[in-house]
């Protein structure tokens, strides 16, 4: 079956008491969502829908935090025919402003013709709708009940086709909202079945995830692959995961997972966040494939990651690797699961200003971790600024193509055309082959251009983390224009534990040292601050332009 509802029908028929999703929430007990209470809940969604004139292929955006109504509002989309859109729900972490103008400019360029969200939240977005937005109906998912109909055949959505479009994804970041990907059934399957593939994914695998719906990573890997597969799924609240991020180990050990998705900066944060006294009695000999993506993937974490947890069962070769994006459905390339992920020791001087991944041979050497290889259904081209192809190991632009891409960016056509050439999807994102395996070293758009050469933060931050006090993901470098030199200044912000300022004194000394003496780069920007400083995507990424206006605000 090469649609969502085709699916759902053949689990229903098939094992209609089979646990499509286990939930977890602190303090409830777990309860288990059959397929035939996934649909029933689904149901009672659908008929909402329909009931507000809803028309099928029209947009449904979703504001609702982990739990029931969530997942049967997405799939009661599906059922209708309808193509659901999931927004973050506005929390502490996130500025309510940009939250505001970001959800006006999904509107209006998503156009939705409902939104589906919580009684205590309708007031916050009937206050950000105008007269002249597309939105019909708000609708308040407490008010709709599960039905026990379990005859589906009249829902509109059982007669979309496979290149009809499913749902949007929008990324994270300054104005990645305003750009949902569009993807269809048949792309979403060709992902699925690919990727399950390459996994040797099985029913008798169980996938522990925490991470929110979103984006891609949780949306596909951590939800959508486990449930339309037929993969038991154990699902927990982000937010329950970030104030205890122990509770991941303890589900893997309980319900014996053996796979699961993280963003690099959760490596770090699981490593230093968790302590011993927490993880009694917690075996993780079952996890099989933990899969950094999301981010440059760091052997740094996973070193760190391995060591935290080794003497609780994990597997060094269990820590594994993956390039990912919303546009391509999720993965691109996913590290050979037998195996621990490859590792390059490449001479940073030649990398950081050559942009050549050459062996070290004994000079100052920077370690990069491979994402792996492309999936069987995507091919790889890495680009220089003219379009042309680059040798092995010199670093360039990705680019790809696959049976999984995107239909466009949804009522974007400028956008979609932008961002193709030639038939191949150029992805904004740096990165080398050597040997088959891709290595992704950074955005596109981050790049700080001093004195006309090219500087990639990631490159300066990875100097930061070598600085006794500053943690991996507790910094950020970003450029400043200088009107007197006609060229950028870096500033690099990095965070430490403490609140003394002689510390964040000494802390901004050594940084200043060591990234001039490592990088082609005077620094002369450093600021030292205490925890919390730096501003992250709803993703849990690092906010460069954010940071960066914060930044000037204080110093202004």
């Amino acid at each position: 079956m090469t649609t969502f509802t085709g699916r759902l029908q053949s689990h229903l028929a098939r094992t209609p008491e089979r646990a499509a999703v286990t939930m977890q929430r602190s303090g409830h007990p777990d309860f288990d969502i059959t397929y035939l209470r996934l649909m029933q809940g689904a149901n009672g969604f659908a008929r909402a829908l329909e009931k507000e004139n809803i028309q099928p292929g029209e947009v449904i955006v979703l504001i609702l935090q982990h739990g029931e109504e969530l997942i049967y509002s997405f799939f009661g989309a599906v059922l209708h025919g309808a193509i659901p859109a999931i927004m973050p729900f506005l929390t502490e972490k996130l500025s309510p402003e940009r939250y505001r103008a970001d959800l006006s400019a999904l509107i209006s360029v998503t156009r939705p013709a409902a939104i589906v969200t919580y009684a205590e939240f309708e007031s916050e977005v009937r206050a950000a709708l105008t007269e002249d937005d597309s939105v019909r109906a708000v609708i308040v998912a407490e008010k709709v009940e599960v039905l026990d109909e379990t005859d589906f055949s009249s829902l509109a959505g059982m007669t979309r086709k496979p290149e009809d479009i499913v749902l949007l994804q929008h990324s994270s970041g300054t104005t990645g909202l305003q750009k949902g990907v569009a993807l269809s059934h048949q792309a979403v399957f060709n992902q699925l079945v690919a990727y399950s593939r390459v996994l040797g994914l099985t029913e008798s695998d169980v996938i522990v995830s925490w991470l929110p719906l979103y984006h891609d990573m949780g949306l596909i890997a951590g939800f959508l692959q486990p449930i339309l597969m037929g993969v038991r799924l154990v699902l927990m609240s982000p937010f329950d995961w970030v104030r205890a991020p122990y509770k991941l180990m303890h589900s893997v050990s309980q319900y014996r997972g053996t796979l699961s998705w993280l963003p690099n900066f959760a490596y770090n944060f699981c490593a230093h966040k968790i302590r011993d006294r927490h993880l009694e009695g917690v075996d993780l000999s079952t996890w099989r494939a933990i899969i950094n993506c999301s981010e440059p993937v760091r052997w740094e974490s996973h070193h760190a990651f391995y060591e935290k947890f080794k003497n609780y069962g994990l597997k060094p070769e269990a820590l594994q690797t993956s390039y990912a994006m919303a546009e391509n459905v999720f993965g691109v390339t996913q590290s050979g699961l037998a195996r621990q992920p490859k590792v390059e020791e490449v001479e940073r001087e030649a990398f950081m200003t050559e942009k050549i991944a050459r062996a070290a041979n004994g000079r100052p050497a920077m370690k990069i971790m491979s994402s792996g290889r492309p999936l069987p259904n995507v091919k790889i081209r890495v680009l220089d600024e003219k379009g042309n192809d680059v040798p092995e190991r010199v670093v360039g632009e990705i680019a790809l193509q696959s049976d999984c891409m995107l239909t466009g960016y949804y009522n974007r056509a400028d956008a979609t055309g932008k961002a193709f050439l030639d038939g191949w999807y150029l992805t904004g994102d740096f990165g080398f082959v050597a040997e088959g395996e891709v290595f992704v070293s950074g955005r596109k758009k981050d790049m700080i251009i001093v004195g006309g050469k090219n500087v990639y933060p990631q490159d300066l931050e990875s100097l930061t983390y070598e600085v006794p006090g500053v943690h991996a993901g507790r910094s950020v470098a970003f450029g400043i224009f200088d009107e007197e030199e006609g060229t950028e200044d870096v500033v690099i912000i990095a965070e430490v534990d403490s609140e003394d300022e002689a510390e964040h004194q000494r802390v901004a000394d050594e940084i200043r040292k060591h990234v001039t003496k490592n990088s082609a780069i005077a620094l002369r920007y450093v600021k030292v601050v205490g925890p919390k400083w730096i501003l992250k995507t709803s993703s849990g990424k690092t906010a460069r332009s954010a940071n960066k206006e914060k930044f000037l605000k204080e110093l202004a």
